[in-house]
């Protein structure tokens, strides 16, 4: 089922058009797939330019099959259509994965001036599309982590260019931004750089394509404390922090995995709770939206189909 939301801006300055935002939510059977949601909705409302912003909201891995589990650009157009994160490996073949494929490639091919922006699952899924490679993590990524900017991506993030700055932390030091902080939740990263992008964050952590038509983004700008924290017990998963561990009658091996259990997930939750850039690359998001594009696809079509 799409969801229509509007919500007024903190900034409401009324003088701008409103824009049309598509966001796709690739979490398959999620129990907060409307926490995920909403917070989308706070993230967005706090730098949306306009009080009749709007955000459609799909979901391709509930609503397979469908007529709505999708945008349909034929009939409505948008400024922004947002890849997600999600909960499944972008490497596999399930069929509302590849329908999610599809609609990337075919949007790029049929609509090359079309903004997209891909988070998470959506960046690695837009570079592997482009030919990078999904790799799985030694270390899985929970909680605030820091990226360092490659030139372009500090000049991408000047002030000159976008002026939704928070003032917080190394972030945001004298001079040009050389970090970013971003909520991270994901075991599975790009291993190598898409062809036809341009790297904005060290380690493959964000692109833009040549094209100004594409920026994609490890992290999770959408993501707040609250929200993040409603997966912190993935770090039980994730880690091997799994309670029982030990043989019986091993009391004190027992009582040791406890202790690492309650200590690494008190960890995860203080990083998921640490200060963050997410609205500030929320508000350079939107401003890139209006941002001109080369119009010229060719650059990164060679990677075109490479996984359908």
């Amino acid at each position: 089922m799409t969801i229509l939301e509007s919500h007024n801006s903190i900034n409401g300055l009324a003088h701008h058009k409103p824009l049309k935002i598509a966001i796709l939510l690739n979490s398959y059977r999620s129990p907060f797939i409307h926490e995920i949601r909403d917070s989308y909705v706070r993230s967005l409302s706090q730098v949306a330019h306009h009080p009749d912003t709007q955000l459609s909201f799909f979901y391709p891995a509930d609503n397979y099959k469908q007529e709505n589990d999708l945008p349909d650009l034929s009939r409505d157009e948008y400024d922004l259509i947002v890849i997600g994160g999600g909960n499944a490996d972008p490497r596999k073949k399930h069929a509302w994965i590849l329908r999610v494929h599809k609609f990337i490639l075919d949007t790029v091919k049929n609509y090359p001036r079309q903004k997209i922006c891909g988070i998470c699952w959506g960046h690695q899924t837009i570079g592997m599309l482009f030919g990078g490679e999904v790799v799985d993590l030694e270390f899985p990524e929970l909680g605030v982590t820091e990226a360092a900017l490659t030139p372009l991506g500090q000049k991408f993030f000047s002030s000159q260019h976008h002026h939704h700055r928070k003032g917080h932390g190394s972030a945001h030091g004298g001079g040009a931004k050389r970090v970013l902080s971003l909520q991270q939740h994901h075991r599975r990263a790009l291993g190598t750089a898409p062809k036809g992008f341009y790297e904005l964050l060290a380690g493959n952590q964000a692109f833009v394509s040549h094209n100004n038509a594409i920026l994609t983004f490890q992290g999770h700008p959408e993501k707040d404390a609250r929200c993040a924290k409603l997966r912190v017990a993935d770090a039980v998963r994730w880690y091997s922090l799994s309670k029982g561990g030990g043989s019986e009658g091993e009391v004190g091996s027992s009582e040791s995995e406890e202790e690492e259990r309650v200590t690494v997930l008190g960890r995860v939750q203080r990083d998921m709770e640490r200060q963050h850039d997410g609205v500030e690359v929320w508000g350079r998001v939107l401003d890139w939206v209006k941002e001109p594009t080369s119009g010229a696809s060719h650059e990164i079509h060679h990677g075109v189909g490479m996984h359908l």
